[in-house]
């Protein structure tokens, strides 16, 4: 096995973690009355991101793209920073962090860790990501899809989340951090 089908392998473990962890701060959540929001984009989000992950693997495979050490690894750089950030959010939400929208009615947001500077940290690692994570080896096809269709998606996302979030009533105006 060679070092990137390595990395992306860690990367996949490290998705299944986080879909551990969400399905555990689901069942936080709903017991105490939290509502999901957002159920018709959830499949498109699972299927964009199990996308980057099989982009990742396939072009460089298929089409023969060689690591370049000058782009790589600023982009790996890139890629672990951005998994550091996500990390970050979700202990710093600790059970109320999830892969869907779920808002427990009546709990005071976040406003610790990177919630004190940016409304949706978790977003910026994913939109980094994106892009630097195929582009260690690259794959800048799939960076470039995955780049444009994730900006679709974190549009309809976004708006979930802050429809959401304003329907509790804790929830400041929009613009001010959280």
């Amino acid at each position: 096995m060679n070092a990137w089908t390595g990395l992306m392998l860690l990367v996949s473990v490290e998705r299944l973690a986080e879909l551990l962890v969400a399905r555990r701060n689901s069942a936080w959540s709903r017991a105490r009355g939290g509502r999901v929001y957002g159920r018709g984009h959830y499949p498109a989000m699972v299927t964009l991101h199990t996308g980057l992950l099989l982009g990742c693997v396939a072009e460089p495979w298929a089409l023969g793209r060689p690591f370049l050490p000058v782009l790589g690894w600023p982009m790996l750089a890139l890629a672990v920073a951005a998994q550091v950030l996500r990390w970050w959010c979700i202990i710093t939400l600790g059970p109320r962090w999830n892969t869907r929208v779920v808002v427990v009615e009546g709990l005071p947001l976040v406003t610790s860790g990177p919630y004190r500077w940016l409304r949706h940290p978790n977003y910026l690692a994913v939109v980094v990501e994106g892009f630097a994570l195929p582009l260690v080896h690259t794959a800048w096809a799939t960076a470039l899809c995955f780049t444009v269709l994730n900006l679709v998606l974190l549009s309809v996302r976004v708006r979930c989340e802050e429809t959401a979030l304003v329907g509790d009533r804790t929830v400041p105006l929009p613009g001010i951090a959280r």
